[in-house]
């Protein structure tokens, strides 16, 4: 008997041995830290049919956006260098596999955070730097004409009679919409009208260019996305902005934000408190112009957060002033929403912090 308990002993012992190991090597191979370290960059996953706002390259071909400066604010804190960064674009069918894989470090991709995509696709997501929803988009004449008899609706509307002109997305039945695959705007679309016994006729198009150009070329009756996009979209790509609608539907949640891979717990701490970061010095009031100024307050959280008191930086692995460096050269996530999205006619709502009605709350840096 003590023969067996000793054989089965070592037999344990040797399988500890052996999957403490294995998980070793596996933690080893998954330090997304360590390879970006060597490789001298962060690469970031980004919107390739360029949103601007989020992620589009300039006429430079310098990539901008709320989503790229999640990127930026994660390399100022590995590298102290905020333009240590290598953008590759990803339609909406290609972003999760360019993760998973490896290619990129980052998604930073105007993403819906879903249980789905948390758990079953290898995803973390770190957080949310956009709160959204889904909408809808109309020409402008439909407004007046409704959905069908345009040109017949348009003389009623000359003379000042009844048109029946679209004003709700419950109006739109029968319409043709325009939508990209492997989206939860795919999925939303279906319930929404189902729900409502509706129909639609979908025109479904993966790249976020052609999408457009089937809209605004008359292909579809109406394009449907998250808000955000709508408004880049008609702000940035149509011939003539005034002639397009957002309707006043909002048929889902759809918090947008960055994600990494799972297993690999560092990198993951990196670059959510890189996000937070972003959010906590809007909050306390620190700004790309006045950082330097404040890094002497004797305020106990201001040192902690520019890296004079505390190992905060050390604790996530790397230099304690990485919260000082995103905040000098990226900014507050306030300065990115006015630098991004204002001029394109957005306003902060739910993305406005706590402290004003908003929803963007970091938790404490100590």
């Amino acid at each position: 008997m003590k023969h067996v308990k000793s054989k089965l002993g070592k037999s344990v012992k040797a399988c500890a041995i052996a999957l403490a190991v294995l998980g070793m090597g596996s933690v080893h191979a998954q330090s997304t830290l360590e390879a970006v370290q060597k490789k001298g960059f962060v690469q970031c996953g980004v919107n390739g049919g360029a949103v601007a706002g989020f992620s589009a390259p300039d006429s430079q071909g310098v990539w901008k956006g709320l989503d790229v400066d999640l990127c930026r604010a994660v390399a100022a804190a590995v590298f102290g260098d905020a333009s240590k960064v290598r953008y590759t674009g990803l339609t909406a069918q290609q972003r999760f596999t360019a993760l998973q894989s490896g290619e990129v470090d980052i998604l930073s991709r105007n993403t819906t955070w879903t249980i789905t995509r948390d758990t079953s696709l290898g995803l973390n997501f770190v957080g949310v730097n956009f709160y959204d929803g889904q909408g809808f988009m109309v020409p402008a004449k439909m407004r007046v004409a409704g959905l069908k008899g345009a040109a017949k609706a348009v003389k009623k509307a000359l003379k000042g009679e009844s048109t029946g002109g679209i004003t709700s997305a419950k109006q739109l039945n029968g319409a043709t919409v325009c939508v990209q695959p492997g989206t939860t705007t795919e999925l939303n679309l279906s319930d929404y009208f189902r729900a409502n016994g509706m129909t639609f006729k979908p025109v479904v198009i993966e790249t976020l260019p052609e999408v457009l150009n089937a809209y605004f070329s008359g292909r579809c009756d109406v394009f449907t996305t998250d808000i955000s996009g709508l408004v880049s979209s008609r702000a940035s790509r149509a011939p003539k902005p005034e002639e397009h609608v957002i309707l006043p539907e909002v048929i889902s949640k759809e918090p947008l934000g960055p994600a990494v891979r799972h297993g690999d717990d560092r990198w993951f701490d990196i670059v959510k408190w890189s996000l937070f970061a972003t959010i906590e010095a809007e909050e306390m009031g620190l700004t790309s112009k006045n950082i330097d100024q404040q890094a002497s307050s004797k305020d106990p959280s201001v040192q902690r957060f520019v890296g004079a008191t505390g190992d905060i930086g050390k604790m996530l692995g790397v230099d304690n002033k990485w919260a000082y460096n995103i905040v000098k050269q990226v900014g507050n996530y306030g300065e990115s929403f006015e630098t991004h999205l204002k001029p394109l006619g957005f306003t902060r709502g739910l993305n406005n912090l706590w402290t004003k009605g908003g929803l963007m709350y970091a938790p404490p840096i100590r």
